[in-house]
Order: structure tokens, then C-alpha cells, then sequence
């Protein structure tokens, strides 16, 4: 098992800023083999944990969009009844039982997230990701499979994981999850990072960021997410804005208080909020920076 100190080293490598608990977090996944889930507000890293430990074991990212109505057959598998009615026609005359078994075969089975998942040879990073945004009913279907790694298909028998994949779920915290789930998985908490941990994101994920830059953007970002906006800033928004004001030649945040604010549309996503953080705000704000 790695230290806590070699997994954050090897996540930033792979261009994640981790704090200590988030790797702990992952080194007890990994040794348990037990899901981990992250939960959080938009926008603070939950997904590109996922994405980084992928590129930590070289292995593949296979990802489960969660949403409203979502269902077996769209997480699972799905029979490519297309193809299998030209079938049918092409063999109309033929040995019934023989023209079935060929239909309900590997040729016309398509494989969606989940059965991917426990059919790779080498264990991927599964990401489950914004589990909240799906039903009760698919959550309870969810726990079976994350219990035994292995699902029924009645044409073609139980296929169980070869290798049992590294699971990470996230949640916005839109609605509650049930005890269950939260029982199988190991969890933890994704907040906002503070400044020098946000610093050092920018300056890793930025290219041509200055250090000086850097820690400037990170400070002008909490102090607007310290304001009552509608939607508060994460820090995909942050990187984004750190690359408009790379891409604008800013050295400086002082030096430029006027691109400062009209770059601000990077991070506030609202009419509401954009009204909210005026010139003066901007102004003041500017003022609490170093």
C-alpha cells in the first residue's frame, strides 16, 4: 500500500492537487476495494479525482453520467434490436431455436458503463458520477451490483468482474442517499480549496501562471465566493479564469483592476450574480488582495 504522501505525489503528478485526507481516502480504497464516495458542491474537483487516479494506474476511465429516469438498460446493457430484426429476416425460414441463439449473442450485445466495467481484464476507474441526480430505484440496483461485481444476463448466464474495478461515486448533494449505499462505500467530504492549495492548482493546471499571479487569483476567487452569490465559483471556473487573464498578458491583478472585472464572467454564471459584483465590489474586493 502506498503512503499518503506518494499517493498525492503521483496525483499531482497526474495534475491533481490532493489534501491529505483525500489520500488517505484513496490508499484506503484501494486496500479495502471498497467504492469511494465523494461528495461535495459543483465545480470543487470531485470528477477530476477520478480522472487522475486513472491516469495514476494507466488504466482506463469508463464513466456513468447519472440522471433523472436513468435505468438499467442505459447503465447495464442493451440489445441491438436493429441489427437483430435484419437477422431474423435475413434467416426467416430457418431453425427458430437456432436463429434465437444467434440474436441473443456477444455479435448483438451492446455494452453500456457498467458492464464494460466488469468485463475489462485490467481493472478500470469506474466514475459514478452526480449518483444524486438518479432515482431511489436505480440506487437500490446500483448496491447489488457494487456488492457481488457480477450481473445476470438471462440469454447469455451471470458475468463476473475479472477484475474487480476501482470505484468512485459522486454527489452533489441535490437529495439525500440512502444509509445502504452509504454503508458500502468509503467517503469523503470535497470542499473549496483554500488558498494555497488553489495556488498551487492554477500553477500546475495554468501554463505561464505566475506563482505571484497565481496566488493573487486565489485570493480574489475566496473573496468572491465569501459574497452572496446564486452559484458560487469552483474551481473549474478559477482555471478558466486564470487562463483568460494568462491569455491577456495580466502580471498583476492591481495593475489591471478594469480587466478584472470584465473577465469576472468566467466565474459568475448568473445575471443575478454578475449585477451583485459591480465595479465597486470588484473595487473592494481588489483591495483585500496582496
Amino acid at each position: 500500500m502506498k503512503t499518503r504522501d506518494e499517493i498525492a505525489r503521483a496525483l499531482g503528478d497526474a495534475g491533481y492537487i490532493a489534501d491529505g485526507e483525500l489520500a488517505i481516502a484513496i490508499a484506503l480504497m484501494q486496500q479495502l476495494r471498497r467504492p469511494l464516495l465523494l461528495e461535495g458542491e459543483a465545480g470543487v474537483g470531485k470528477t477530476e479525482v477520478a480522472k487522475a487516479l486513472a491516469a495514476v494506474h494507466a488504466t482506463e476511465l469508463i464513466r456513468l453520467q447519472c440522471y433523472e429516469g436513468l435505468d438499467q438498460s442505459a447503465a447495464l446493457y442493451e440489445w441491438n434490436y436493429q441489427r437483430q430484426l435484419l437477422s431474423i429476416q435475413a434467416h426467416r425460414g430457418a431453425d427458430a431455436d437456432a436463429v434465437e441463439d444467434q440474436i441473443f449473442s456477444e455479435k448483438y450485445l451492446l455494452e453500456r458503463p457498467l458492464l464494460a466495467a466488469i468485463r475489462r481484464e485490467r481493472s478500470p476507474v469506474l466514475l459514478i458520477d452526480e449518483i444524486d441526480r438518479a432515482d431511489d430505484e436505480f440506487e437500490a440496483f446500483l448496491l447489488e451490483l457494487l456488492s457481488d461485481f457480477q450481473v445476470t444476463i438471462p440469454e447469455l448466464g451471470t458475468i463476473r468482474a475479472t477484475a474487480i474495478p476501482h470505484v468512485v461515486l459522486t454527489s452533489n448533494g441535490t437529495r439525500e442517499l440512502s444509509d445502504a449505499l452509504r454503508r458500502r462505500c468509503l467517503y469523503h467530504y470535497v470542499d473549496y480549496p483554500d488558498i494555497d492549495r488553489e495556488a498551487r492548482i492554477i500553477t500546475t493546471r495554468v501554463e505561464g501562471t505566475s506563482a505571484s499571479l497565481a496566488l493573487q487569483i486565489a485570493r480574489m476567487v475566496e473573496c468572491i465566493r465569501k459574497e452572496e452569490l446564486r452559484k458560487v465559483p469552483g474551481v473549474a471556473e478559477t482555471l478558466d479564469w486564470a487562463a483568460a487573464l494568462v491569455g491577456l498578458e495580466v502580471k498583476d491583478l492591481h495593475d489591471a483592476p478594469e480587466t478584472v472585472h470584465e473577465t469576472l464572467m468566467c466565474l459568475l454564471k448568473t445575471q443575478e450574480d454578475k449585477a451583485r459584483v459591480s465595479r465597486e465590489v470588484t473595487q473592494r474586493l481588489l483591495g483585500r488582495v496582496a
